[in-house]
């Protein structure tokens, strides 16, 4: 296993005090959600195809289920690729730029983006509000809308905070961070022969 791999296996926080205890235990929480989420969307499948070919008739609740565990996996996978600095960058600016430029960029860069996140998730609440009020059901599980679109801002706000504390991070560090644990760099791999 490599230094990398073992790292996103047991996630500790660069910050200092509460901030890495909370940004630790956002990043535990992700983790639960993101695996829970995917095993359960692979049971359902797998349930849903043997319910079609060996008892000849599908699970009528298949599809809405999988639904609302792809909205739950995708925004809590938006705070676990910005926590491991998995996000897209188009760098080429960045790059020319010395330490200290790249770091006050990437100060800005996380400002604005945590602002952005900040900003969705208001707008994302506003829309489950109007779900609510309208009173919409899912037609085979029967339950209010609103409920699967929670995962929403729940997935903005972790991931404002997340590009939040890169800033912290660069703010009190000598070095550039893409995360509150993921140094800027390129690391060249060798292939053994």
């Amino acid at each position: 296993m490599t230094d990398e791999e073992e790292a996103e296996k047991h996630y500790h926080s660069g910050l200092p005090g509460i901030l890495g205890t909370i940004d630790t235990l956002i990043s535990k929480l992700e983790a639960i959600i993101l695996a829970l989420g995917v095993l359960l969307m692979a049971t359902n499948t797998v349930a849903n195809v043997i319910g079609r070919f060996v008892l000849g008739e599908s699970l009528f609740f298949t599809g809405e289920v999988n639904r609302i565990l792809i909205i739950m996996i995708t925004f809590a996978g938006i705070g676990y690729a910005a926590r491991h600095g998995r996000h897209i960058r188009m760098s080429a600016i960045y790059d020319a730029l010395p330490v200290g430029g790249r770091r006050a960029l990437m100060i800005v860069i996380s400002l604005f983006t945590s602002l952005v996140m900040f900003f969705l998730m208001y707008y994302s609440v506003l829309y489950i509000l109007d779900l609510y009020d309208k009173g919409r059901i899912l037609p085979a599980l029967g339950f209010p809308i609103f409920i699967i679109y929670v995962w929403v801002p729940l997935g903005f706000l972790i991931t404002g905070i997340q590009y939040l504390f890169t800033a912290i991070k660069n703010l009190t560090s000598r070095d550039v961070y893409l995360s509150t644990s993921v140094v800027d760099g390129y690391k060249d791999t060798e292939t053994e022969v």
